[in-house]
């Protein structure tokens, strides 16, 4: 028994499985074991440089010639605020007062690159087979840039009218976000996202409500880490599923020590929502920074600069082996994930998956 379906057919992949971008622990090798076992590997390039995107671009146009998705940021840099930078500075001074380190010494300013000419370019050269967006969609002009290579253009959206707006504006298909997924949250119409968490929508609600939104394929989204997930996500209309957590239990992926033994031990009940380490909300494994100072702080400056003065925090930790200030993104089903490789990970969440629907027919 197969699990075709549109997004398959749109994408031209085998598996209806979509590798999430996740910045950070997302490197080439994860995007190639996932593409080359037959989904839709991701790399994830709002935290790198434009040399960096080439590098890794690079290497994975040399060891597979299978579609790819590359996921950009689209939000807008925020207006400097240096009242509010110092602040949150304050904040955590007794912290780099514990770990000894001097609250007044130059720091390296939080990179989190929003979609812009430079990246576009890179898109034009390497021409990836589709091209995915967080935080929305990028202006008009650049857009239609990534449009003109052929790309298939993909955002997140967490409520039916994001979806609607998504594609009225050029999506070839939407990932329903739900609540439960690990990292940023992709909100991008209400003005405060902070403000908005509490109507925000669980995957089982959101899936059928996107799929009756709009007409482009949905891939859903958030605590789906196993087959049972995979299944019920096509129950629900689905097209494909996007997986995340799952697969940070990986060799592939780049993940601290600290943070897959979280994960190894993760309840359903391990994670929140914060905007402690970003400025945006975000869902991650609780940890000592996030109970002490948030899970959601009004100090926090404008993402992305609530990470800046973290980031010394986190440096210093994570070298003397603590991931006190490291954001453990998870979704709520982080626990369910297996240690494996991530070829054979993807093949055995499908095919484990083929079996649920066909026992159920």
């Amino acid at each position: 028994m197969t699990i075709a379906s549109r997004f398959t057919s749109l994408a031209h992949i085998e598996l209806p499985l979509l590798l999430a971008p996740m910045a950070g622990p997302g490197t080439p090798e994860l995007c190639i074991a996932v593409s080359e076992a037959g989904g839709l590997g991701s790399l994830p390039c709002a935290m790198l440089s434009a040399a960096a995107i080439e590098r890794d671009l690079g290497i994975i146009r040399q060891r597979t010639p299978r579609p790819v998705n590359v996921n950009f940021f689209c939000h807008r840099a925020p207006e400097p605020d240096a009242a509010r930078d110092a602040q949150w500075k304050a904040r955590l001074s007794p912290y780099y007062a514990e770990l000894g380190l001097d609250p007044d010494a130059p720091i390296h300013a939080a990179e989190r690159r929003p979609f812009d000419d430079a990246t576009c370019r890179l898109v034009e050269h390497f021409a990836p087979e589709v091209v995915s967006f967080h935080f929305g969609l990028p202006e008009p002009a650049l857009l239609a840039r990534v449009k003109a290579t052929g790309a298939l253009v993909l955002s997140s959206a967490t409520t039916a009218a994001e979806a609607r707006w998504l594609e009225a504006n050029g999506c070839d298909a939407i990932i329903a976000q739900g609540f439960e997924a690990g990292g940023h949250r992709g909100m991008f119409l209400d003005g405060d996202p902070i403000a908005a968490l509490a109507t925000q929508v669980g995957t089982l609600a959101l899936v059928p409500q996107v799929v009756d939104a709009v007409k482009v394929p949905v891939i859903a989204a958030g605590g789906i880490s196993d087959a049972r997930g995979i299944a019920a996500a096509f129950a629900l209309g689905a097209s494909a599923v996007q997986v995340g957590s799952a697969y940070l239990h990986c060799p592939e992926a780049k993940v601290h020590a600290g943070h897959r033994e979280a994960l190894r031990n993760a309840a359903a009940d391990a994670t929140a929502v914060t905007n402690v380490y970003s400025g945006r909300p975000a869902r991650g494994i609780v940890n000592r920074m996030m109970r002490e100072v948030g899970p959601i702080s009004s100090d926090a400056p404008a993402f992305p600069n609530a990470a800046t003065a973290s980031g010394p925090l986190r440096a210093t930790a994570e070298a003397a082996g603590s991931v006190d200030f490291t954001p453990l993104w998870a979704g709520q089903a982080a626990g369910l994930g297996r240690a494996m490789p991530a070829g054979e990970l993807t093949r055995t969440l499908i095919e484990d998956a083929r079996e649920i629907i066909r026992q159920l027919a």
